[in-house]
């Protein structure tokens, strides 16, 4: 082989090698989930397509009882949700249409929310789950770009069963006016 060959099998053998232990790692008894692991499998749990109707408080026009669609993909290893909200029947064309995406992760122990929002900004929140786990609450730590247009505050997800849960969004507009939305969500079968 020559040097050149060497250079590129390297790399490839280091990360196939390491790739296999991290499967192969045993698990033990002493591997209790955490509270934060176990809210982020909870939300594993939502994957797939959801319908159901907004209420936003205080009442705006055209938005209320609008039908909104969510969707919730797991990633990267398992170790990522995306999840993406449109309006029902809205053309995919982020440059005209509202198509926020968020993503929920582990991040060192803490089960974070990054918002990636339609005001150009992304609030990083974190988790802590209700005491019966079915209700996980993201409140904000802080935010990346600007506020000028407002920005994300809060995310409330309760899972009522696997195939209902709803979803409760706070956004706090220019002058500290907080704005909720409230989905009922069905899973589109």
């Amino acid at each position: 082989m020559t040097n050149r060959s060497l250079r590129f099998m390297l790399p490839v053998a280091i990360f196939c090698f390491g790739a296999l232990a991290f499967a192969s790692a045993p698990v033990t008894a002493s591997d209790t989930p955490s509270d934060a692991q176990k809210s982020f499998d909870l939300l594993k749990t939502l994957a797939g397509n959801w319908q159901g109707p907004v209420k936003v408080e205080p009442p705006m026009q055209g938005m209320d009882n609008k039908p909104m669609c969510a969707s919730l993909r797991v990633t990267s290893r398992g170790n990522a949700i995306v999840h993406e909200m449109k309006c029902d029947n809205t053309p995919v064309d982020a440059t005209q249409h509202d198509d926020p995406i968020t993503m929920i992760y582990l991040d060192d122990g803490q089960l974070t929310l990054t918002h990636y929002c339609d005001a150009g900004n992304r609030p990083h929140m974190t988790a802590k789950a209700s005491p019966d786990g079915k209700t996980i609450e993201f409140d904000l730590v802080d935010v990346s770009g600007s506020t000028q247009f407002g920005h994300m505050q809060r995310a409330v997800f309760t899972i009522i069963d696997a195939n209902h849960h709803s979803e409760d969004w706070t956004f706090l507009m220019p002058g500290d006016k907080p704005m909720h939305g409230h989905i009922d969500l069905v899973r589109v079968k």
